[in-house]
């Protein structure tokens, strides 16, 4: 039998030891994506809430929210993305947040 731990659970186990390390809050964030995206959800607000400059978040939280029916809420996030991203002068995430608004606001009109 297998009890090697799954990378969930080491994820876990981690984030007990240390809760305040943004990264593996964004890993558990991302583990929970597919699977449970409310739980997922809940990592990345904590993100927003707690790390507000870790630039990652904006652009798969805002995406999050858009699926659970939020496009009010995804809009304000992918906002202050680019603000947090333009001044952090992380453009390539800046452009992704900038296409991301787009698209929810149907401003997108490049050719599909």
């Amino acid at each position: 039998m297998d009890t090697t731990p799954t990378r969930l659970q080491q994820l876990l186990t981690f984030y007990n030891e240390d809760p305040n390390d943004p990264f593996i809050i964004y890993a558990l964030a991302t583990e929970y994506r597919t699977t449970e995206p409310q739980r997922a959800m809940e990592y990345y607000q904590t993100l927003l809430d707690e790390h507000p400059d870790y630039v990652g978040t904006y652009y798969h939280a805002g995406k999050m929210l858009e699926q659970l029916q939020n496009p009010e809420e995804a809009e304000k996030v992918y906002r202050r993305g680019l603000q947090v991203s333009r001044k952090a002068g992380q453009m390539h995430a800046a452009s992704e947040i900038q296409q991301a608004l787009n698209s929810l606001l149907g401003l997108d009109y490049e050719d599909e």
